[in-house]
């Protein structure tokens, strides 16, 4: 708590000064190598939900949270160490909120070879498997240790994690409700560019998770994942000749492949596709429209309200999006993979959507899209695949470099099978709202 009021009195006093302009953020010799940084993120999100997310019997739910960052960095050749603690919660809550370290590490870089230790982001492609998740109020972050080289196009990441709960022996090896999902986590990555508007990379990784058997509690069962990201963006942004080019088309596709065992010891395997088309049609508009699809459950069963219902399932045929950016895919509400399915297995997903963005000065955006969502497989007793028609309108308000206005309305007609998967019974209908704003200032870089 004492560290928390101590990054409040700095804000409180710094912000102010920032906003009228008070201060010089910079200072020293531009010549000089070694730089400190002090950054901060304030992010205050209200939503209003009225529909599947709630409670059985609420009609709906209003809530506003927070999250309050403080970026520390400091660079000289071949080191940087980067110090981010943070806060988050919801506005009147008896606890006070959450405080945690969201990144503390170290990296040294001699020639393109580098390693990074330490709680850490990790993000990869489209961060469709390895992401940021910076829509939760916490993100997503690593203990881990990554080496690996970047020059001449190549890029190459070898990671390794491991977690335990605390230093009792008496626990063993076993890691059960820590901050992560896994108990160690090793991933290769491995990216090329082609050209300046062509590239890929591979994907593999190896998660090693704690069994939920009763006769086995100390066993680490382990699941595999692999695939592949390509990206097509032409003409490149990346030329001197042209940094903003008045059109541009981007086109990315993956696939990934899942196998080994669940914490069930069951044999996993698991698929997903995508593929994303986005051009910027001139100054004023861009298109965007895509498919995603993820293998699910064969035999999916929901039993009715009131009835428990049991399923023998010998495979693990769903695919687990791991620690991607979920809120980035599959609507913008988040029926699917920030809440789980009843049961625990899915059905799998089918999305297609299309939207358009209009654009003014890289200040203004307003965004309009339509996602209609599938099932993969059909769930048992239900009329067919599909989940429903979701729509989603974004405007976001850029009056600064550090402030950012979001204002966002979602509404999703369901189907009886939409109904059927949540166990929401007469809720095919379902509204969502927010309104955010994230300041984010520098508040002093200093060269020495």
């Amino acid at each position: 708590m004492k560290s928390l009021r101590s990054i409040g009195l700095i804000l409180c006093v710094m912000v102010p000064m920032v906003i009228h302009g008070k201060i010089r953020t910079e200072y020293g010799d531009s010549t000089k190598t070694h730089i400190f940084t002090l950054k901060a993120q304030l992010m205050t999100r209200g939503e209003y939900v009225q529909g599947a997310l709630p409670n059985k019997d609420e009609t709906f739910a209003a809530f506003v949270l927070e999250r309050t960052r403080l970026f520390l960095n400091y660079k000289q050749p071949y080191l940087e160490v980067q110090i981010t603690p943070q806060h988050s919660g919801v506005w009147g809550t008896t606890n006070g909120g959450t405080f945690s370290m969201r990144e503390a590490w170290a990296k040294t870089d001699v020639k393109g070879f580098f390693a990074q230790l330490g709680r850490q982001l990790l993000t990869y492609d489209d961060e469709r498997v390895i992401g940021l998740d910076d829509w939760s109020m916490t993100g997503a972050y690593h203990d881990a240790l990554k080496i690996g080289y970047e020059g001449y196009g190549h890029k190459l990441h070898l990671i390794g994690a491991y977690c335990q709960n605390n230093t009792n022996m008496w626990g063993g090896t076993i890691y059960v409700g820590g901050v992560q999902v896994y108990k160690n986590m090793e991933a290769l990555w491995y990216h090329y560019d082609f050209k300046r508007w062509f590239s890929g990379s591979l994907l593999f990784t190896n998660t090693g998770m704690q069994s939920k058997l009763e006769n086995k509690p100390d066993t680490t069962f382990y699941q595999q994942l692999v695939g592949t990201y390509w990206r097509f963006y032409y003409p490149s942004p990346t030329t001197d000749q042209n940094p903003n080019p008045s059109w541009w088309i981007d086109i990315d596709a993956s696939f990934y492949y899942q196998f080994g065992r669940t914490e069930a010891n069951l044999p996993i395997n698991a698929w997903m596709a995508a593929v994303e088309a986005k051009a910027k049609i001139n100054d004023w508009f861009r298109l965007n429209s895509g498919y995603f699809h993820l293998s699910g459950d064969e035999n999916y069963t929901v039993p009715p309200p009131g009835s428990i219902g049991m399923q023998q399932h010998t495979h693990d045929h769903s695919f687990n999006l791991l620690y991607g950016s979920k809120h980035q895919f599959y609507g913008a509400m988040d029926f699917f993979y920030l809440q789980s399915y009843y049961g625990g297995y899915s059905p799998g997903m089918q999305d297609w959507h299309i939207g358009g963005t209009f654009t003014y000065k890289d200040i203004f955006d307003f965004k309009a899209e339509y996602h209609n969502l599938a099932t993969s497989m059909k769930v048992h007793n239900s009329p067919g695949l599909m989940l429903g028609h979701e729509l989603v309108l974004t405007a976001k308000y850029r009056p600064a470099k550090w402030v950012s206005i979001c204002a966002n309305y979602s509404f999703m007609q369901g189907t009886k099978t939409m109904e059927m998967v949540k166990r929401a019974t007469d809720r095919n209908q379902s509204h969502w709202a927010y309104l955010y704003v994230i300041i984010d200032p520098t508040f002093l870089t200093v060269r020495f």
